[in-house]
């Protein structure tokens, strides 16, 4: 696809006639700083789309130039189908006189090709673990930690269990803790706070004060040092380093800020001080935010709502959306100012339910003014019902819908979402839904990618791409069973500690094996000897056919197809279903390598592959519907001390978020 000025000039009118006044007035803003003030519902994503677009068309900015992050992996997903369809509608009004959905199925794939290949495919289009995960693969050696320690660029990524049992290991074995006292999960929320603080162990451990902090400042080293013996970073590292990268390597620095020339961020006011320092680095290569003044073809381009900040307990700081006039804007009252925009116009509720929700946030102090104003009518008045307790309050909500369902034939189970504050408020709920058979699933649960054979799959592609991957390799040593116990996995295990090597050396290694194993030394050798096989394939085949090729010589798919039981039935599903992703991963990414789709894994969430038709009854907490619509939501558990948490009655901060939190 060409995009030269002759033809960028060509509808470039007609393009942005779909925005109202405020969004054209965000998309028309071409370099220096903007904040986009976007109320819910009020057209964000269009806003950040029809920008790139107008970058691309206008400006004949390369489409390599443009960095925009997301807050999921679903809304760059959304962000890029489209752009890619924009892109697609407007080519085929010029090349064929008529809309895309009127071509033939070969031009339409024809035409979607072209945009691929010319436009969405150089597109920097994620979520900041994303992004930054994906630089890492090109400069991570280019980075020591503060003990001098390297990565290489094969590096795994360790999702939230493969922490959460790294940090149980050191507290329980390595220390001999009251895992009581020193609760692994509490552990690893202070060192993950920690890393979003910018705390490396030693900082972290000369900012407490008592014997449980130097503890823990203890469990965080022991924690960095596993990691480094594994390859692996965390999902915090993941925007850590690349911040320490950038402050220890200038030239590294320097070349992604002469890289990205115009840098989007969604959802801003659910960034952290980390996430922060990152885009700011990128932006100002480094020179302080207050004194930066290098506009020429460059723009920071920032859109969010600090009424909308939900996410304080993982350190999202919405006062950093606050400061941005102060950061990088011009900091005029907001009737002056030049760097600010505020989208207020919603397209999604009724009159009545906005007006509900402006009256709610009005009573919070810290925020930006902003009044949404309805494009729909009036609505069905918001209905509030009194229970007498969890069970009643079911029932009436249970009944509520089942009327809806028969009355409206538009209406199905899929319509629906139950949304409460804590997990714990679900169960009157589904044993309610239970008995009135109404099918339901709960947001939220046991991620696909937690489940106990996808995680064996992917730790046996983890360990063949990063073979210093023990946690990876202790894990399928002996899955299926080949006959490897614990005593040898230890013996082994004490050997490569002791020789200060990682575990696969002694693995892979006939002779170290056979001294070592005993009478499992045939096995261990032939696992070995897999490995082996197919790390000499990860670059000559599509990862898929990896995949297909693991699955049968470690006998994996065999096992579970002789226990013939329910349960190992449903196994073989799920591993199907991870073959199945793999195809769609190559599909969708054109020479997309095995690492990259072990990244994708690691970094998707249960909301990513939330079902978009869903045909059952949603229920989630109300952290976790952000983002998400549904004709009808039932909001319950409105009691003091519940929602609004009974921690946050006295601190009015606290209460302010549970304001939040509500009017989202």
């Amino acid at each position: 696809m060409s995009v030269s000025p002759g033809k960028t000039i060509m509808q470039t009118t007609d393009f942005l006639n779909l925005l109202n006044s405020s969004q054209r007035q965000a998309v028309e803003h071409f370099c220096g700083p903007l904040l986009v003030v976007a109320g819910a519902g009020s057209g964000k994503t269009r806003a950040l789309t029809y920008r790139i677009a107008h970058l691309i068309l206008h400006h004949q900015v390369q489409p390599e130039h443009i960095l925009a992050v997301t807050f999921t992996n679903k809304a760059a997903r959304e962000m890029k189908e489209r752009i890619d369809r924009l892109f697609a509608e407007r080519e085929a009004q010029h090349s064929y006189g008529k809309s895309f959905d009127l071509l033939n199925p070969y031009e339409q794939t024809k035409l979607r090709s072209q945009v691929y290949k010319t436009i969405t495919k150089d597109l920097w289009i994620g979520t900041f673990h994303s992004l930054f995960s994906r630089i890492l693969r090109f400069d991570i050696e280019k980075f020591q930690d503060d003990q001098g320690r390297r990565w290489n660029r094969n590096f795994s990524i360790f999702d939230e269990s493969d922490t959460q049992s790294l940090v149980k290991d050191i507290v329980t074995n390595q220390l001999n803790l009251d895992d009581k006292k020193f609760e692994p999960r509490s552990v690893r929320y202070a060192i993950s706070n920690a890393k979003n603080q910018g705390q490396t162990p030693q900082d972290f451990e000369q900012a407490q004060s008592g014997l449980r902090g130097r503890t823990i400042a203890d469990v965080y080293r022991r924690y960095q040092a596993a990691l480094v013996q594994n390859n692996a970073l965390d999902f915090d590292d993941l925007i850590w380093i690349p911040v320490q990268l950038f402050r220890q390597n200038e030239a590294v620095l320097n070349y992604w800020h002469r890289r990205f020339h115009h840098i989007l961020v969604d959802e801003y006011q659910d960034t952290n001080r980390t996430q922060y320092d990152l885009i700011s680095l990128l932006v100002t290569n480094g020179v302080s935010s207050h004194i930066f003044q290098d506009w020429q073809n460059r723009s920071i381009f920032v859109v969010g709502d600090a009424d909308q900040s939900i996410y304080s307990f993982r350190m999202a700081d919405f006062t950093i959306l606050m400061g941005f006039q102060q950061d990088f804007g011009d900091g005029l009252p907001d009737d002056d100012t030049r760097t600010m925009v505020k989208l207020e116009e919603n397209y999604r509720s009724t009159e009545n339910i906005l007006q509900l929700a402006n009256h709610l946030i009005e009573n919070n102090t810290e925020r930006i003014d902003k009044v949404l104003k309805p494009t729909r009518g009036a609505g069905e008045a918001v209905f509030c019902h009194r229970a007498d307790d969890e069970t009643d309050e079911a029932e009436f909500v249970v009944n509520q819908i089942r009327t809806l369902v028969r009355r409206h034939p538009e209406l199905h189970w899929g319509k629906f979402a139950i949304l409460y504050r804590t997990n714990a408020q679900s169960r009157a709920l589904e044993e309610n839904l239970v008995l009135h058979q109404v099918p339901y699933k709960v947001v939220g649960g046991l991620r696909f990618y937690d489940r106990k054979e996808i995680k064996d799959v992917l730790a046996y592609l983890k360990a063949i791409v990063n073979p210093a991957d023990t946690v990876s390799l202790k894990r399928v040593i002996n899955t299926p069973r080949r006959g490897i116990g614990k005593a040898t996995i230890d013996n082994l295990e004490a050997a490569a500690q002791e020789l200060g090597v990682p575990l696969w050396e002694i693995l892979g290694d006939d002779t170290s094996a056979k001294t070592m194993a005993g009478r499992s030394a045939k096995s261990v050798i032939g696992f070995a000897g897999l490995i082996r096989t197919w790390q000499g394939q990860i670059d000559a085949l599509p990862p898929s056919q990896v995949v297909q090729g693991v699955l049968e010589d470690s006998g994996y798919l065999q096992d579970l197809k002789l226990q013939g039981t329910d349960e190992a039935a449903d196994r073989l599903q799920n591993v199907q279903e991870l073959y199945n992703a793999v195809l769609q991963f190559e599909e969708e990414n054109s020479g997309g390598t095995l690492v990259d789709f072990l990244a994708s894994a690691s970094l998707a969430s249960d909301l990513d592959n939330l079902e978009e038709e869903s045909t059952r009854v949603s229920l989630m907490t109300l952290h976790s519907s952000k983002g998400l619509e549904f004709p009808v939501v039932f909001l319950v558990g409105l009691e003091q001390g519940l929602f609004p948490n009974y921690r946050s009655l006295e601190d009015p901060a606290a209460l302010e978020e549970e304001r939040r939190l509500c009017y989202v």
